[in-house]
């Protein structure tokens, strides 16, 4: 009987750890998990689950005990804890250098305007005065543990900079001041990266955030020179070598009102500005993350369709009945759509699936996604069909 292939760890049970299953499943990849719960996203389809604390480095090490390699979910493992599993002999991908650059905005922006990376102007700031001296109108984000909009701030007085403060101080982090760009539009270059240094980029696409939570993604970018949408890959790909990332890494951009691109975020792992590629490219971004933690050969990113457009189905009403009952409908309107639950109790705003819909017409595809969300969501009634 052959030898069986290496388990891989994964740290975080939500939605990005659960659509890693299927491709590992095609590659005959064997999972490990640590789940935040028994019922979370992941733990119910990756039965080798543990129910642990990703910040307790003794439950850390008895989930990979045994596993080649392990990588995340999110990106919230104490940077101490990576180093105490490298030192027990786990390949960490990405590993503590690269990630910390995910999980510290501060780093993140002092490391790319060292190695020449376009990045709006900041400063970090420790009181409204000096974010007066910086200049309003600004943006304050807290430097760990902001996500989907959480720890951002739009602040155009000393005043408004209050809440900031109060939370830098309720959790012990910095905060960062950003120039508030005048910007076109919001991008994101997704890419791959192995340990041996192969790299694979996917088409930029373009993204529409919603209250600082992404709705939906078209890709390609409609309308994007390819000059600029060049140059957003090749920044991408200079994160990833100069950072030593492996796996993926997607950097969120701003297009600039004067045709320039500026890096807002960066997420080294799958990101929902990817999802579109699980049915959109020929490799998606959970297979091509799989390959390149475990430094298997990368898969095309080529795109399959000439569009595809990813819209999330945002949680409302939890009464308002169970996200399976949105399939009669959303499938027999548009068998071609593609739907994906992520198993998650509804809460209002929470994302609790996505749809994509391909296809040559933007328009079309658009429509399509748009109203199967919506429906999902409960937004709409019979009187839409």
């Amino acid at each position: 009987m052959p030898d069986q292939a290496p388990t891989l760890a994964i740290i975080g049970a939500g939605q990005l750890a659960r659509m890693m299953a299927p491709p590992a499943n095609t590659l005959g990849l064997p999972l490990r998990l640590l789940a935040e719960a028994e019922d979370a996203s992941a733990a119910q389809v990756i039965p080798d689950h543990l129910v642990g604390d990703y910040r307790d480095l003794p439950t850390l090490l008895k989930v990979t005990d045994g596993c080649a390699v392990v990588t995340f979910d999110h990106e919230h493992v104490p940077t101490e804890h990576l180093h105490a599993l490298e030192d027990a002999g786990v390949a960490v991908r990405p590993g503590p250098e690269a990630l910390v650059h995910a999980q510290d905005k501060a780093v993140m922006r002092s490391r790319l305007t060292a190695i020449g990376v376009p990045c709006p102007r900041h400063a970090v700031v420790t009181t409204p005065a000096e974010v007066a001296a910086f200049g309003f109108p600004a943006v304050l984000k807290t430097t760990r543990g902001g996500y989907d909009g959480k720890g951002v701030w739009v602040v155009r007085s000393e005043a408004d900079c209050e809440e900031a403060f109060d939370a830098a101080i309720a959790t012990g982090v910095q905060i960062l001041a950003e120039e508030l760009v005048d910007f076109r539009r919001e991008l994101s270059a997704l890419v791959a990266r192995s340990p041996s240094g192969q790299a694979a980029a996917y088409p930029v696409v373009e993204t529409t955030q919603v209250d600082g939570i992404c709705r939906e993604v078209i890709a390609p970018a409609p309308d994007l020179v390819p000059e600029l949408a060049g140059d957003a890959q090749a920044i991408a790909l200079k994160i990833a070598g100069e950072l030593g990332v492996t796996g993926v890494l997607a950097v969120e951009l701003f297009e600039t009102t004067d045709g320039r691109v500026l890096v807002n975020e960066l997420a080294m792992r799958p990101h929902n500005t990817g999802h579109w590629t699980q049915d959109g490219a020929v490799t998606s971004q959970f297979e091509n993350h799989l390959r390149a933690v475990l430094d298997l050969p990368l898969g095309s990113p080529e795109p399959r369709a000439r569009w595809t457009v990813m819209v999330n189905i945002l949680g409302g009403d939890p009464a308002a009945g169970h996200l399976y009952d949105g399939f009669p409908h959303a499938l027999a309107r548009d068998p071609e759509l593609r739907v994906h639950l992520y198993g998650k109790q509804i809460r209002p705003g929470r994302k609790v699936g996505h749809v994509n819909a391909y296809g040559d017409d933007l328009d079309d595809c658009l429509e399509r996604a748009r109203h199967a969300a919506a429906w999902f969501a409960g937004e709409l009634g019979d009187e839409s069909e």
